[in-house]
């Protein structure tokens, strides 16, 4: 075979080819042609106000090909030490299924999946959700638990503002909140953080000693402590409960299989990490953390909760119970700001459990407390002082003036132990401990192994009193899938029942669901990245911490912005982070007084949610028929509130879809009263390469980096938000919680550079498009949006528009008019589309009786198109109901989704064909998607809370 020239052989696609999905430049003309605009360039002039527009291209370099891209993590991957992980602190190392990291970490089936808000489409993952919730259930003995919370201290956070809402003993409604000080470090710096700014008081004691003086709301115990130490909680939680307390405590999950679980104890409420059931370090996130509670207190509780409801069929059919007090909906009475979940992550645990089962659980669990039995009896036997007698795997020795020596000598072996003072060594054991380790740790503290032996002092057993009687994860499904064959065929089983963006568009107004490419994910899961503890020695993260100041430093280049904090772990704490920014900066000026947030009318709702979690108070500004703000109502507001005003919340384009020509003017108004600007990212993906929200009058904003960077919704999580500020906040951005002192900046997120392991999706991203890459993926964004708005216009009026009658990224569809001709709904249509094969544009926000539309720059003109063919469809359907060919009630509409079931059922009575059920298009006879359910009957979910695994006979009727 003749090898042709190297000159020869055409150079590879660019990547940012592949990543825009309309790049042909005839597919654009015809895009174009519709809209009415004879260049891209044309358009974007258009749209986008003159005044806010940057003056120079980004300088992030040239764009690098995949290889190149590759070949610089794994260079980064290279500057990190991997080592035995044994510093503990609530992390620890594990074992991820090969055939669930594969299948689900690394799955494009499970990782693109969004947030089962249409449950029909959603059945797999939230069947694995409830899963998890049944497991957490089961090991901490409470009765509801969520799916799930961001990380284990915001988790305790999350808790204590519960315990303080739902105390109904008035005496103790306004009294203190204490922490046992055997709590993690990072989980006592965030609660006293978030007590600062909210205003109640934190009392940090020993509570084996008992509990403190004082009125007391609630309590916050660790099970077991970050000492190791397991003592018997049930006094002490029988204690808090007379004095009018609530009591929550945070439970290590794997240690509960042979631990007396909380609610068997007493507790009201359990909270934890599900980071070592199978979730890699991460170098300290995302990894999921639970919550689960005792009955009466379900509807005060943060986070998703799975439900078991029924279809329109009467099957047993799963969805988000309880889903109008999600905190995005409630706004300013909301009692959290947490909208999202770290769904993914969880869905690995519950695998996790699924894979072992209860009887692998426990023998992980006694392994693990096995090896630290045989440390500590070997460090006794050596003369040490092994500071607690009942621990589980964590052992904490005196060795006084010695414990710098110690710990490099464990590191000179491959090994982190815990240094906590110059005195004392603390160390975890895990599922991935050896004998052979155990052997070198007791060198590094000169001492050789002998055996725990039982009825001696060196023993070490757990106390009888905390050794777990009673039987878990008793549910088939926890005992079923014990080959990797049946694991195989159950987790394709599940992802066969949703649609991801694997599959089909979605089309999702505000949540930019893009493409994450391969490319981007692949790094990952490699060891050199995913097995660092987030408290590892600087000397062995030097990768880590390139690749996040690299990001940050890109961040902020394209932002604006004069720093970059990537610590806060999902877009609502990174709302919460520049808030908190805000308020720093207000109170170093001695103006202890501004705490009034403006927020306008149409804002993401989680943006009132952290005002109020911030300590301010939210004033509403009204928004204009055109939907920009009120003026009058703005400058109302603002003189009402002249002294009072701390900051106003703004979303740009705002969330309407729309280039405001008027931003620069609301934030000089602002700027003149003293107050500050925060402009929330959520929308940046219409402004990369053409505005920056640093220069155009921004003081703080956060960023989705799960919408516009890149990083993959994992069915409701993982995300990263971060917080980037003008310099004068810089000082006031977040703290590292591991090493917080108070009176320092808040931390936010339990580690410090929070969700780090999904950071090289996004670095990769960046640094594959290069700078005009972003750009023109950002017009490309702008072109698709304005494709499909003038495409649908006639059949689904855009509700609001900008200069041209342009719109940004994104378009709201008003079905408001038909709605009130036919009775058809937003609702209809959104169950009609999946018949179409597609998931739902977002319903009903940010108006009632509307859809928002964004398609993104990563989906082609087929794509679209096969969209835009399927809403003009239904629009037909509409017009046969307005017509009176059938009723709504028997119409297609309001009888979707249509399962495979109905199609084939031989009393089919309704009043259109079967063909228009299932195959309105003529494409769907090809490649169709039938939902494993009908419509869900939510209301029935919501009276008849279930909220754990059914009798699998439910699913057999």
């Amino acid at each position: 075979m003749t090898v042709p020239p190297a000159s020869a052989i055409p150079a590879s696609t660019p990547f940012v080819d592949r990543h825009i999905g309309a790049r042909r430049q005839a597919d654009v003309d015809a895009m174009l042609k519709a809209v009415g605009y004879d260049t891209l360039d044309a358009l974007v002039d258009t749209a986008v106000p003159r005044d806010i527009r940057q003056d120079s291209g980004l300088e992030l370099g040239a764009a690098l090909s995949e290889v190149e891209t590759l070949a610089e993590l794994r260079t980064l991957a290279a500057k990190n030490k991997t080592a035995v992980q044994m510093i503990g602190q609530g992390y620890y190392d594990t074992v991820t299924p090969p055939v669930i990291r594969r299948n689900i970490l690394e799955g494009p089936a499970w990782y693109t999946a969004y947030t089962p808000y249409q449950p029909e489409i959603s059945q797999g993952r939230l069947e694995a959700l409830l899963n998890f919730q049944t497991m957490v259930q089961d090991l901490v003995g409470l009765p509801i638990a969520n799916a799930s919370l961001l990380d284990e201290a915001t988790a305790v956070a999350e808790a204590v503002l519960m315990m303080r809402r739902a105390n109904k003993n008035k005496e103790a409604r306004d009294g203190k909140t204490v922490l046992d000080a055997d709590c993690l470090p990072q989980t006592i710096a965030i609660v006293k953080g978030r007590a600062e700014a909210l205003g109640f008081e934190v009392e940090v004691a020993d509570l084996s000693k008992g509990l403190p003086d004082g009125v007391i709301n609630g309590v916050v115990l660790q099970q077991p402590g970050v000492s190791g130490r397991v003592f018997d909680h049930t006094s002490v939680i029988a204690a808090a409960k007379e004095r009018g307390a609530l009591v929550t405590v945070a439970a290590d999950l794997l240690a509960l299989t042979l631990i007396t679980p909380p609610g068997e104890q007493g507790a009201d409420i359990a909270v934890g990490s599900a980071q070592r059931f199978g979730v890699p370090l991460f170098y300290g996130g995302p990894h999921a953390a639970y919550m689960a509670v005792q009955k009466g207190l379900e509807r005060s509780m943060p986070g998703r909760l799975v439900g078991v409801s029924k279809d329109n069929a009467g099957v047993p059919a799963y969805r988000l119970a309880l889903q109008t007090r999600e905190q995005h909906i409630r706004r300013e009475k909301a009692t959290s700001n947490i909208c999202t979940a770290q769904a993914l992550l969880a869905i690995v645990a519950s695998m996790y459990a699924v894979y072992h089962g209860p009887d692998g659980l426990k023998a992980i669990a006694q392994a693990t407390h096995g090896h630290a039995k045989t440390l500590a009896a070997s460090l006794k036997a050596a003369g040490l002082d092994v500071l607690h007698t009942s621990f589980f795997d964590t052992v904490t020795v005196a060795v006084p003036g010695k414990a710098a020596g110690i710990v490099a000598a464990a590191e000179g072996k491959g090994i982190n132990l815990r240094s906590i003072d110059a005195d004392t060594v603390g160390f975890s054991t895990d599922e991935t401990t050896t004998a052979a380790i155990v052997d070198d740790v007791l060198g590094a503290f000169g001492a050789t192994r002998i055996d725990a032996a039982a009825g001696t002092d060196t023993a070490f057993a757990l106390d009888a009193a905390v050794e777990r009687s009673s039987d878990f994860l008793q549910h088939p499904v926890f005992s079923t899938h014990r080959s990797e064959t049946q694991l195989l065929r159950y987790i394709r089983k599940l992802s066969d029942r949703d649609l991801a963006l694997d599959r089909t568009m979605i089309p999702l107004g505000s949540c930019t669901m893009k493409l994450n490419a391969t490319a981007e994910m692949e790094a990952i899961s490699w060891p050199e990245f995913a097995s660092i503890h987030p408290f590892a020695p600087d000397s062995q993260t030097a990768g880590w911490r390139e690749l996040i100041a690299d990001l940050e430093e890109q961040l902020t280049e394209i932002t604006g912005y004069d720093q970059v904090s990537i610590q806060p772990n999902a877009g609502s704490q990174g709302e919460l982070a520049g808030l908190l920014a805000i308020r720093g900066y207000h109170l170093s000026r001695g103006d202890e007084q501004r705490n009034v947030c403006l927020i306008p009318a149409s804002a993401h709702g989680t943006n009132a949610a952290s005002a109020v979690l911030a300590g301010m108070k939210v004033v509403v500004v009204a928004t204009a028929a055109d939907g920009t703000i009120d003026h009058a109502d703005l400058y109302a507001k603002i003189e009402a509130n002249m002294d009072a005003l701390s900051c106003i919340m703004i979303t740009y384009p705002s969330t309407h879809g729309v280039y405001d020509a008027d931003v620069r003017e609301v934030c000089d108004a602002i700027h003149a009263a003293g107050g500050q600007v925060y402009i929330d990212g959520a929308n940046l993906n219409a402004l990369v390469g053409l505005a920056q929200p640093g220069h155009f009058g921004g003081d703080v904003s956060h960023l989705n980096l799960h919408k516009t960077f890149c990083i993959p919704h994992g069915g409701g999580g993982p995300g990263v938000g971060p917080v980037a500020a003008k310099a004068h906040l810089a000082p006031f951005m977040p703290g590292n919680a591991a090493t917080w002192t108070e009176g320092n900046d808040v931390p936010i997120s339990a580690s410090k550079y929070g969700s780090a392991g999904v950071l090289p999706i996004s670095w990769a991203y960046v640094k594959l498009m290069g700078g005009q890459g972003l750009t023109e993926a950002t017009k490309a964004a702008l072109l698709a949006a304005n494709y499909i708005a003038a495409r649908l216009n006639d059949f689904f009026p855009v509700l609001y528009t900008g200069e041209g009658g342009l719109v940004a990224h994104e378009c709201i569809l008003d079905l408001r008019e038909l709605t009130a001709k036919t009775g058809v709904t937003a609702e209809d249509v959104a169950k009609r589309l999946i018949d179409y094969g597609f998931h739902a544009p977002t319903l009903a926000f940010p108006v009632a009786g509307t859809l928002m539309v964004e398609p993104t720059e990563s989906e082609d003109l087929g794509e679209m198109d096969r969209f835009i063919e399927a809403m003009i469809s239904i629009r037909a359907e509409i017009d046969q109901v307005e017509h009176g060919d059938f009723t709504l009630a028997d119409s297609p509409l309001r009888n979707a989704p249509h399962t495979a079931a109905a199609a084939i059922s031989t009393d089919w009575t309704r009043g259109y064909p079967r063909e228009q059920a299932v195959f309105p298009v003529h494409s769907l006879r090809q490649d169709k998607y039938f939902p494993p359910v009908g419509r869900i009957d939510g209301a029935l979910g919501d009276r008849n809370l279930i909220c754990s695994c059914p009798p699998l006979s439910e699913f057999e009727n």
